[in-house]
């Protein structure tokens, strides 16, 4: 004869099973009557929803939906329980939730229902999906990022070539007309264009493409260099202190573009304190692995320097913040600021191998980190700057000027023939091997790299290197992505000019590749 316990022992089993499982949920649980009122939740829902587990039951499960949301939730559920037409039920969508805090998060619901003792009940899943959203809109970012860099290359590339035609047809003018009436005006428009070489150099910066001549450096003696002329950028009323690390690890990065970096990042800081403040720039040797967050500072685990720059200014609101490495973004006034300062810190830290990243409070002030790799091989000294090159003047020696853009070769055409030599042009690989094989004087091969014809500057120049080895080249090049292969031109012993030059640069450019030097 069956014992009239056994029932009441397996539902009281059931029931302890059924609370372990809602204990042990990763995933918030919430069960329902069929009016709204919740029956029971487990602890993740606590957590979730900042709430303690007493303070659910009893109430209406809109409470913890949006205002927009709340006042519609006993509208979709008459209609579900009077029509059966499901909208979440068995079917699960994405929503947002409210917390005890009044932050709104994203989640992913499913619900279920069953019958128990005649009466409808609902159980809902909640997911939440911050991380993941988190994660996609960062990497919609970084896409972002990455297609306006790609954008700015290529029109860096053009900029620099109409640039190389300007500046030099300016200076062909001077140089024929030499002190006129209106020198003035000519110097003007030199002046111009190279703002528009700064320009199109910050572009570059920005995206991760512009041509870095690194050198291992000690980052305390290059920003104690810069101290004087930071504190005359910030002005009287703007205190700067220096706090650098007794022994710095040191570092392969472009000194120059570092301290442009460092005055992008003290001017913004300036222009947050317009009624005065204090700027510290501190630097730190750094170590990263997965307990100090390498992966959220999107770096690889390893040594790393970071230069912090931290000024007490107005802060930036959250939405700022998100934009504030986009080149051309910027809060100033029209005509106050170009937006491509930070930009162009942001693809200065990427392309070094490093990031760089941001925190900022309303009202208390913004604290930028750069963080740039060690170099491991501590005994390399740092390099000399090299000097300004002086114009030469030449006598002799054929040049082949091979270039794409006619413009530009006749441009070059003209400048080298003020410098006394002789020019033979081609307006792409193939014409210029055609050249090459009907002329037996010429002395040097100065080619863009970027052309069409089927060949690059690099294959002209292994064409004449295998072919013809008492001819020398020179490379020349707007084209960022090409500048950046300094393998490619070490492999070679090859020297690359890059657009747009000056006619001194040119001349010495010329010297040297024709001397072999």
């Amino acid at each position: 004869m069956q014992n009239k316990s056994e029932p009441r022992e397996r539902v009281g089993t059931l029931e302890a099973s059924l609370q372990a499982i809602l204990s042990s949920a990763v995933d918030a649980i919430i069960i329902i009557r069929h009016d709204g009122i919740i029956e029971t939740v487990n602890q993740a829902a606590a957590g979730l929803f900042l709430y303690d587990v007493e303070d659910f039951v009893g109430k209406n499960v809109k409470f913890l939906m949006p205002d927009e949301h709340r006042h519609k939730h006993d509208e979709y559920l008459h209609n579900y329980n009077t029509t059966g037409h499901r909208k979440i039920i068995g079917i699960g969508r994405e929503v947002t939730g409210k917390r005890k805090d009044g932050t709104i998060f994203p989640m992913h619901l499913s619900v279920g229902e069953f019958t128990e003792n005649g009466e409808k009940y609902y159980t809902g899943i909640i997911h939440d999906l911050t991380a993941r959203k988190d994660a996609e809109q960062a990497l919609l970012q970084v896409q972002k990022m990455d297609a306006i860099g790609q954008l700015t290359g290529g029109v860096a590339h053009d900029f620099n070539n109409l640039l190389t035609v300007i500046v030099g047809n300016l200076e062909l003018m001077e140089i024929q007309m030499g002190e006129f009436e209106h020198a003035d005006l000519l110097n003007e428009a030199m002046e111009a264009a190279e703002l528009g070489a700064r320009l199109t150099e910050r572009l570059l910066s920005f995206a991760r493409r512009s041509p870095l001549e690194p050198h291992v450096v000690e980052l305390n003696g290059l920003i104690s260099g810069l101290t004087d002329m930071l504190q005359r950028t910030l002005g009287a009323t703007i205190e700067l202190t220096t706090v650098l690390i007794d022994d710095p690890w040191s570092v392969k990065v472009d000194p120059t573009q570092f301290e442009s970096a460092i005055v992008n990042l003290a001017v913004n800081a300036r222009d947050a304190m317009p009624d005065g403040g204090r700027l510290i720039v501190e630097t730190r040797n750094m170590t990263l692995d997965e307990d100090l967050i390498a992966d959220e500072l999107e770096l690889s685990p390893d040594d790393y320097v970071q230069i912090s720059v931290t000024d007490t200014g107005t802060g930036m609101p959250a939405d700022v913040i998100r934009r504030v490495f986009e080149p051309f973004y910027t809060t100033k006034d029209v005509g106050e600021g170009t937006g491509l300062g930070l930009s162009m810190v942001y693809g200065f830290g990427k392309q070094s191998g490093g990031h760089v990243t941001v925190y900022s409070e309303l009202g208390t002030g913004t604290t930028i980190n750069l963080y740039l790799p060690r170099y491991q091989d501590a005994s390399a000294m740092p390099e000399k700057k090299e000097v300004e090159p002086v114009l030469k003047s030449a006598t002799g020696g054929t040049i082949l000027v091979v270039e794409d853009d006619e413009r530009v070769r006749r441009l070059t055409r003209g400048r080298l023939e003020a410098l006394g030599y002789h020019v033979l042009e081609a307006m792409h690989g193939p014409a210029a091997l055609q050249v090459l094989a009907e002329h037996t004087d010429i002395d040097l091969v100065f080619t863009d790299l970027v052309m069409p014809g089927g060949m690059s500057g690099y294959e002209v120049a292994q064409h004449v290197q295998e072919n013809h080895p008492d001819i020398n080249v020179l490379l020349t090049s707007g084209y960022a992505e090409e500048l950046m292969n300094s393998d490619k031109l070490s492999a070679r012993n090859l020297k690359l000019l890059r657009k747009p030059y000056r006619q001194a640069a040119l001349a010495e450019a010329i010297s040297g590749a024709l001397e072999g030097s």
